[in-house]
């Protein structure tokens, strides 16, 4: 049986850093923005948030459900809570987060089941490429919001 992370294992294991600590923002920030794909990308991208979307929504649903469906829930899942965020701050409904990171599950899917690797490329360039491809998730949700 697996031994579960505390966040503080994660954080570290994810930032090369304690939770906290120096240099744990832009650790972060190189790690995604230099990841090898686009599944890497999150799983390096605000690792506290990551461990608790990981640990209390998509572990235990790949108990019941298929990987691809678990990981599309999850995006979903995060995506409304961040809509959940704003529309309380703004206090009126926000509905851009939940589509945005639905089309973001299905952009990291698919660059799984194509291997999508950019290692070989430099670092800006796989920057650019994993920005690119989260504002373009964005333009294709809100794209498919206006035809509704």
């Amino acid at each position: 049986m697996a031994r579960k992370l505390t966040l503080r294992q994660y954080v570290k294991r994810r930032n090369g850093v304690p939770l906290g600590a120096s240099g744990s923002l832009s650790n972060m920030l190189k790690n995604a923005l230099g990841a090898n794909n686009f599944s890497q990308f999150w799983l390096y991208w605000n690792p506290i948030w990551g461990y608790y979307l990981a640990t209390k929504i998509q572990k235990p649903l790949t108990h019941f459900l298929p990987y691809s469906l678990t990981l599309i829930l999850t995006f979903s899942i995060s995506g409304l809570l961040h809509d959940l965020a704003v529309s309380v701050i703004k206090q009126e409904v926000f509905f851009v987060c939940t589509p945005w990171f639905f089309v973001m599950s299905l952009a990291v899917i698919a660059s799984t089941k194509l291997n999508i690797n950019v290692s070989k490329f430099t670092f800006v360039i796989r920057a650019f490429i994993h920005l690119s491809t989260i504002v373009i998730c964005y333009w294709l949700s809100d794209f498919i919001l206006r035809l509704m």
